[in-house]
């Protein structure tokens, strides 16, 4: 009698991975987001090739460099050698959030860069995090003597009256001047794996609405249901792709989880009107 193995689907796979806060495996969970659009890939191979970069840098190293040595030769092994950097000229291609594809291209978005660049940190026992800044994912390397902000697109570090810059058109645009100011420090919190994952997969969202690909949005949306399953406005969102791609009974059944969860929201008639309107499309 031989024996059977049944492969996860990309999103069983994915599932697996994501459940614990505790044990988030953030760089396996990053890459496995381009099965969607890559379903050959390998992960395990994602990860070889980032252990074998890692190996390269290590080489480079005494075993007693101190935490500076070490971050001065990630940033010139990853940015200038390697020549990872921001993809100016298509930023809003997918391929700039699967990593797979930005280890070879060399070329991505913020926090793509940055997941890469944690890993290989993480590597050398530097004290490195992604920072959910508003508007443009940051790296964020604890140092002995103080802290580090990089711009994983351009590997600049950022002084506190840079980032201050930075922040004031989104201050502005959310009325937090004057007395409803806040400190930078609070922009400057590390980013834990479950969000920066949601952060990748939003990005994925914005453009698949935009370009109408209810196929590719639906599957990006699954994959937030999984991550963070009481993020009842992404049942909303799938519903109404699903409504579009005619799978009406789901797109049913996700307005009402929505409509069950979220009974301030503004838009709470208009979706039961929706929905009431696809029901009637069953019956």
């Amino acid at each position: 009698m031989s024996l059977r193995y049944d492969t996860p689907t990309p999103l069983a796979y994915f599932e697996s991975l994501v459940q614990s806060d505790e044990h988030f495996p953030l760089f396996e969970a990053a890459a496995s987001l381009a099965q969607d659009e890559y379903p050959e890939l390998d992960v395990q191979q994602v990860l070889g090739d980032m252990d074998q970069l890692l190996a390269r840098l290590k080489r480079r190293l005494p075993a007693d460099a101190a935490p500076l040595a070490r971050l001065r030769a990630l940033n010139q092994f990853f940015f200038h050698d390697l020549g990872f950097g921001g993809n100016v000229n298509d930023y809003y291609d997918p391929d700039n959030s699967f990593l797979h594809v930005v280890l070879r291209t060399r070329r991505g978005i913020p926090i793509s860069l940055a997941v890469l660049w944690i890993e290989l940190a993480q590597g050398l026992n530097l004290h490195a995090r992604g920072i959910s800044f508003p508007g443009h994912f940051m790296l964020k390397v604890s140092l002995p003597k103080g802290q580090v902000v990089i711009d994983p697109f351009t590997g600049r570090s950022l002084s506190r009256e840079e980032l201050a810059e930075r922040l004031e058109p989104y201050k502005r645009s959310n009325g937090l001047v004057g007395e409803f100011d806040v400190p930078l420090g609070l922009y400057l919190q590390p980013a834990p794996a479950r969000e920066i994952i949601a952060r990748m997969l939003r990005n994925l969202k914005e453009i698949h609405s935009a370009q109408e690909d209810w196929a590719r949005l639906i599957a990006v949306l699954d994959r937030l249901i999984v991550l963070l399953p009481q993020a009842w406005g992404e049942y909303r969102d799938r519903g109404l792709a699903c409504a579009e791609q005619g799978h009406t009974a789901q797109a049913v059944q996700d307005l009402d989880t929505y409509l069950a969860h979220a009974e301030d929201a503004l838009d709470v008639d208009a979706i039961a009107e929706r929905a009431a309107a696809l029901r009637r499309e069953i019956s």
